[in-house]
């Protein structure tokens, strides 16, 4: 086993922790991973108590480095990121930032309710997330930043922030977890409080910027054909996709391969384009054209997300929501087995939200308002 194939089954197995930690959270791990080796932004939607945070803060524990971390707010000010100005060099005339264990020193940023960010730090948010620099004054510093995470429980609204929203190349949901994982969710939950387990599996900043550079060894040439139609057929149906946005989404194909330990892509690795939505509208649209493109290939040693499909599906989501109308209304039904049925309604109603086409998703949310309304009315 070569030292490439040494550094790749550290990460993996990185990654393989988190999963037994967050439980239903496999996607959004995986794109962390994706987002590490392809040294680019992930940016992650979903409402509070979903373990974004949590996460995230799990990985920046396995990753040998320095990490930042910081919950924004429209108040948020510049040298609460970046450092304050030195005082000893101020008063020589000197405007110098002491960036000693902030923004600027860490392998590895996460910004919570990033969308709170104000004009005051938003030109400097924007240089750190696209060129990895920061400017300051006359202060220009190259950043040691592997990847930057930003989270947030709503989209942008105004144009300023959808500039800063732009930066995160990749997009993914972190919901709640499907009720019938629930009880996996509280044992892994559980186990993490009481573990006094040996210490868990670890990179260093240095593995991981050795795979960032292998990235751009690796061989697109089998895919770009495929990848240039699949483009173009997504601006065909309406999505916005730059030439510097196509540009990058080939360091994530690349990333995707070398997971994989492949040096060379294969048509499954596009399975990445799926998680470059700007609403949630388009994620299932952008979900179909990737599918049909990826389907068919058979090859050897795909990426576990490439034939996974999280959109979702509007006749499963109708089916289920007869069923537990049928089993609410039974009247043998528990009063713990009713509190199971709120909860899972609770979560088809959220993954009804999801459905991109418009005349599906009221179809489906039809019935769930039927019976969210018969529940509230029972209680």
């Amino acid at each position: 086993m070569n030292e490439i194939e040494v550094t790749t089954n550290k990460l993996i197995e990185v990654l393989r922790h988190l999963k037994t930690i967050f439980v239903g959270k496999d996607e959004v791990i995986d794109l962390m991973g994706i987002c590490l080796v392809g040294r680019e932004n992930l940016f992650i939607l979903g409402p509070p108590g979903t373990a974004k945070s949590a996460t995230v803060r799990e990985l920046s524990k396995l990753i040998e480095g320095n990490t930042f971390e910081y919950l924004l707010t429209r108040f948020t000010e510049p040298n609460e990121l970046f450092g304050p100005f030195d005082i000893r060099k101020l008063r020589d005339g000197d405007l110098v930032t002491n960036t000693e264990g902030m923004l600027p020193e860490a392998s590895f940023i996460f910004l919570d309710e990033l969308l709170n960010a104000n004009s005051a730090i938003l030109n400097s948010l924007l240089m750190v997330l696209n060129e990895r620099v920061f400017k300051r004054g006359r202060e220009t510093k190259k950043l040691p930043a592997l990847m930057v995470i930003g989270a947030s429980n709503h989209l942008p609204e105004d144009e300023a922030l959808g500039a800063l929203f732009d930066r995160f190349l990749i997009r993914v949901k972190s919901d709640n977890v499907d009720p019938q994982q629930l009880e996996e969710v509280l044992n892994a939950g559980w186990a993490l409080e009481r573990s006094n387990a040996s210490a868990p599996p670890a990179i260093s900043a240095e593995e991981i910027r050795t795979l960032q550079q292998l990235t751009s060894q690796v061989d697109l040439s089998a895919v770009r054909s495929a990848y240039v139609e699949l483009v173009h057929q997504m601006r065909n149906s309406g999505l916005s996709i730059s030439d510097r946005r196509a540009v990058k989404l080939q360091r994530m194909i690349a990333a995707s391969a070398l997971i994989c330990k492949r040096n060379a892509a294969i048509v499954t690795d596009l399975w990445i384009l799926k998680h470059i939505w700007d609403t949630e509208e388009q994620r299932e649209i952008i979900g179909n054209i990737v599918t049909a493109h990826i389907a068919a290939d058979t090859s050897e040693g795909q990426h576990p997300r490439a034939k996974s499909d999280s959109a979702p599906n509007a006749e499963e989501i109708y089916q289920e929501t007869q069923r537990l109308t049928e089993q609410w209304a039974f009247p043998e039904t528990t009063l713990a087995e009713k509190s199971l049925i709120k909860d899972r309604l609770l979560h088809l109603n959220n993954r009804a939200e999801w459905i991109g086409n418009e005349t599906q998703r009221k179809y489906v949310q039809e019935p769930i308002d039927k019976l969210w309304k018969q529940i509230m009315h029972e209680i």
